[in-house]
């Protein structure tokens, strides 16, 4: 069984669809990336796996999402609860005005998790996993603002992880960043991809070559072709995937 299916998907903003008919499945601890020109509704697509795009007003969404078998559109659905199991790394990295451990932390106090020996662990195993650790063990105290912008981009990926999710989203993790922070991002991803499920959105193909194990192709709000990723790149099933990936069109 999958451990994300969408069926049918639509997503309407004011009455305008922008997501039509999306339909894929993805397995348990595999890495999947989302291509597309600007606008085309990648980051769109991204948020409805955790139910982001709720916090819009205006939004209808049709068809199924199943996380695990289930629905997350459930009425009875702990939305919060949700967001945990399925977190998100946004394109423009957002350390909270905190200090590093404090920003690892947040979303274990939220549930409830305050004393500092039970915390400490969970800091250094999530900076660990977001190979930060080395360079923040002496500074946790610090501001996280101080840190450069790769090391905020690590920093809110291990925020994220710290509250044990399943799943990762990760919308443009790299798209302000130098190549140096992009390749230690990148290896990050590969290193996370044998603990969890990644989906992330990127404009860098040969990104989308190095670390993923199935690519979508979103055009206009539509998925063109969903295919292990080195199969789509080397032998396309679409005419329009081809001319994107090879600069023809985009």
């Amino acid at each position: 069984m999958a451990q994300v299916s969408l069926r049918d998907l639509r997503k309407s903003y004011a009455g305008v669809e922008v997501i039509h008919g999306v339909s894929c499945e993805i397995a348990d601890g595999e890495l999947v990336v989302i291509v597309g020109p600007s606008g085309c509704g990648k980051s769109t697509l991204l948020r409805c796996f955790n139910r982001m795009n709720d916090l819009v007003d205006g939004v209808r969404t049709e068809g199924t999402i199943l996380f695990e078998g289930a629905s997350i559109h459930d009425p009875n659905l702990d939305v919060n609860a949700l967001r945990s199991r399925i977190g998100m790394v946004f394109q423009k990295s957002n350390p909270f005005p905190k200090s590093i451990y404090e920003n690892v932390a947040f979303g274990c106090r939220i549930q409830g998790i305050n004393r500092k020996r039970d915390l400490d662990p969970i800091v250094e195993r999530s900076l660990r996993a977001a190979a930060l650790w080395d360079e923040a063990k002496d500074r946790l105290h610090e501001s996280a603002l101080g840190l450069s912008g790769g090391q905020q981009q690590r920093l809110c990926i291990a925020r994220a992880i710290a509250v044990e999710p399943e799943v990762i989203l990760l919308d443009e993790p790299c798209s302000a960043l130098d190549p140096i922070a992009t390749a230690k991002v990148e290896e990050l991803m590969l290193d996370l991809k044998s603990r969890y499920t990644l989906v992330i959105v990127t404009h860098n193909m040969q990104q989308a070559t190095r670390v993923s194990d199935y690519t979508a192709f979103l055009y206009l709000g539509t998925m063109v072709e969903y295919e292990e990723t080195q199969k789509l790149f080397i032998n396309p099933a679409k005419k329009q995937t081809e001319d994107y990936i090879t600069g023809r069109f985009g």
